[in-house]
């Protein structure tokens, strides 16, 4: 079987939740992504388009810095899961600073989210540009507390 790993961001810890769920139903090794600098509760606020989130949202070149000193050795796995909540109908743009960060080549890398109410959006579209020579496979919205053979039916037909 192929050595998996369950990367996340996750300010609100909604994604942690799911994440932790996923590793263990897949026995896959667990990563948060951290941003160097925390985001505070209005820095989180959407509704206010100075927000540190609207304003990274608003620039999809943005790449929020994040903790590099505990990445995991990314050439020892094949798959990597790659959670996080969804903003504006896409990933949160320091999750590319993640990706941009590993050496995917020749992995097969999975998103998963979790949302207040929309879908995936264009997820797959702005992250295929940091996915460089691995596979993106298309992923799922679920809620933080889906069931942990739920989650693990879906990621066992993603590798």
């Amino acid at each position: 079987m192929s050595k998996i790993l369950v990367a996340y961001f996750s300010p609100t810890r909604h994604t942690a939740k799911l994440a932790t769920n996923l590793s263990k139903v897949i026995n896959g090794d667990l990563y948060e992504i951290k941003p160097l600098k925390m985001y505070s509760a209005s820095d989180l606020d959407w509704t206010d388009k100075n927000s540190r989130s609207s304003k990274e949202m608003q620039d999809k070149t943005s790449r929020p810095s994040i903790i590099t000193a505990d990445l995991p050795n990314i050439e020892e796995y094949s798959v990597v899961f790659v959670g996080f909540p969804i903003w504006w109908y896409i990933a949160p743009t320091i999750v590319n600073t993640f990706l941009e960060a590993c050496d995917l080549s020749g992995k097969t890398v999975v998103p998963f989210a979790t949302s207040g109410g929309s879908g995936m959006g264009k997820t797959n579209d702005y992250l295929r540009p940091s996915c460089k020579g691995a596979i993106l496979k298309e992923g799922k919205v679920f809620s933080p507390s889906v069931s942990g053979n739920e989650l693990k039916k879906w990621a066992e037909n993603k590798f």
